[in-house]
């Protein structure tokens, strides 16, 4: 541990300048280029400073605003993207569903490879892959490259999410997790809320090819601060003899278990998100479904025989490993859903305008992105499961409030239960984190990031396409697909969200099944 709460591997220590720039200044100064020498000497700063692990942190959190900051915006612009490419939107849907498959396709592969590289390694590529994916963007000349390019955003994605997390958890003891956790939530709820404001008046005014350009210059920014600030090191889960070439360390790769898990995970998301249009009994979907349970079985029986396992049998049995992922899941699932189901609830049932949503709803990510450092610092407090539990139950009142709509809603009941959905998410999300990172050893945080993530990616999929359906669903057997607009669909989209607390619920009962931590315990290390 070094004296600023964080750990600090052994390689830092060994690296002083002498031996990192040759035996003598004179030697260094000749045979190293400038950019070496800058990097080496701010980092030499940087670890001498007692703020070094915050400073690590911003330079993380810079990133993260950098990637998802054109995560809502660029949804403005697909009836523009559509009318340039003469596609529909049916197709242009694949660019937020190809990313996401992407995503579940990589993360696993890439959350193991950077327990064994090293994180700070991966994040770096995985902002170079976002810097290519922005340049295709940019200059897609059709719909079909254009949603090449977002799903190559989508792998990096999976590099860069995973990594940030893990050297994050790395960089601070086990105490603090939490508060660090509640940042980097800050950033992914609220770039989306500024990317919005900044987006949409450049995507207005100079087309939504410029938006990418704006985004590679906050790419490249990101990666020159991430670059200088982070340490040259990074912590393997594969222990290794000094001189060991790259090559063996490919031996601590569970090729079998990755796939089998990125398999199963694809297959799940694919067969939800095409089912509702194609059906549940076309030959995609079933394909897909058989894919799922047979690279589940694998999996299963892989992770029990192999030497080397990508996540260690024994984590199943953890409570703590297990059940903030089913909140995450559970939760993301009434969030996420309802996230898509409000707008259309707001302009069928009751007539508001695409402005007026779109004002009222920045409420939802907005106390997301405020609450998420105030939970942090509250669930020092009160301990990991009430805060998970907490704002687990914030997001059922939320779905219980939108359930129960009136023919004339008051706005400050709406806004409410946003606010409440918002709160929700800002307040579980940190402690769930943390909670599962203080179980897991430090040599797999890459792995416990990568299988977190894609829980929650699973319950974003799942509830979108489910609430949707359920409610299109219900306007078919009423008889009322006729009906564009009235009060008349109301119960078609009460129904919905009643699932959706029913889901959430199920998120509350998986916060009150974690092991509370308790502080001392925690500042020991597990």
């Amino acid at each position: 541990m070094n004296p600023h709460g964080g750990v600090v591997p052994p390689e830092t220590d060994a690296e002083p300048s002498g031996l990192l720039l040759g035996s003598t200044g004179a030697e260094a100064s000749a045979s190293v280029s400038w950019p070496v020498l800058l990097r080496h000497r701010v980092q030499r700063r940087a670890l001498a400073s007692s703020r070094y692990r915050w400073w690590v942190l911003v330079a993380l959190l810079a990133g993260l605003f950098a990637l998802n900051f054109t995560f809502t915006v660029f949804v403005v612009a697909l009836p523009t993207v559509k009318r340039e490419f003469h596609t529909n939107f049916s197709v242009l849907t694949w660019v937020s569903t190809g990313p996401l498959l992407a995503f579940g396709l990589a993360a696993p592969i890439f959350g193991k490879a950077g327990d064994i590289f090293g994180h700070r390694r991966l994040y770096l590529l995985g902002l170079l892959g976002a810097m290519v994916a922005a340049i295709a963007t940019a200059l897609a000349p059709d719909v079909w490259l254009l949603l090449l390019a977002r799903s190559l955003d989508g792998v990096q994605g999976a590099a860069t999410g995973t990594a940030s997390m893990a050297l994050i958890l790395e960089m601070f003891s086990p105490e603090d997790r939490v508060k660090a956790m509640g940042w980097w939530s800050m950033v992914g709820a609220g770039g989306p809320v500024v990317g919005v404001t900044l987006g949409s008046p450049i995507i207005q005014y100079f087309g939504w090819r410029t938006l990418f350009w704006t985004q590679l210059v906050f790419l490249v920014l990101s990666f020159m601060v991430v670059a200088l600030v982070l340490p040259a090191h990074g912590r393997r889960s594969v222990p290794e003899r000094p001189g060991t070439p790259e090559a063996g360390r490919w031996q601590g790769m569970d090729w079998i278990g990755s796939w089998s898990l990125s398999g199963a995970v694809t297959g799940a998301m694919l067969a939800i998100s095409v089912g509702p249009v194609l059906g549940w009994e076309s030959p995609l979907v079933v394909a897909s479904g058989a894919v799922t349970v047979a690279s589940v079985a694998l999996f299963v029986h892989r992770e029990r025989t192999s030497a080397h396992p990508l996540i260690p049998p024994g984590y199943f049995r953890r409570r703590n490993f297990m059940f903030p992922m089913g909140t995450r899941a559970f939760v993301m699932f009434a969030y996420f859903g309802a996230f898509f189901l409000f707008p259309l609830l707001m302009e069928q049932s009751y007539g508001w305008s695409v402005t007026e949503v779109g004002l009222v709803s920045i409420a939802r990510p907005l106390v997301f992105a405020v609450s998420s450092p105030f939970a942090g610092f509250l669930a020092l407090r009160v301990g990991e499961r009430v805060s998970a539990a907490a704002g687990a139950a914030a997001v059922v009142a939320s779905m219980v409030i939108f359930a129960g709509l009136g023919a004339s809603p008051p706005m400050a009941v709406v806004v409410l239960a946003l606010c409440l959905s918002g709160l929700g998410m800002g307040v579980s999300m940190p402690p769930t984190s943390s909670t599962q990172a203080n179980e897991v050893d430090p040599g797999q945080f890459g792995v416990m990031s990568a299988a977190q993530q894609l829980a929650t990616q699973i319950g974003e999929v799942a509830g979108i396409q489910v609430l949707i359906t359920v409610q299109e669903s219900l306007v078919r057997s009423s008889g009322l697909s006729h009906v564009h607009h009235g009060l008349v669909l109301l119960p078609t989209f009460r129904t919905a969200f009643w699932i959706g607390a029913a889901v959430s619920l199920v998120g509350v009962v998986c916060a009150l099944f974690m092991r509370p931590m308790p502080r001392a315990a925690v500042s020991g290390g597990r």
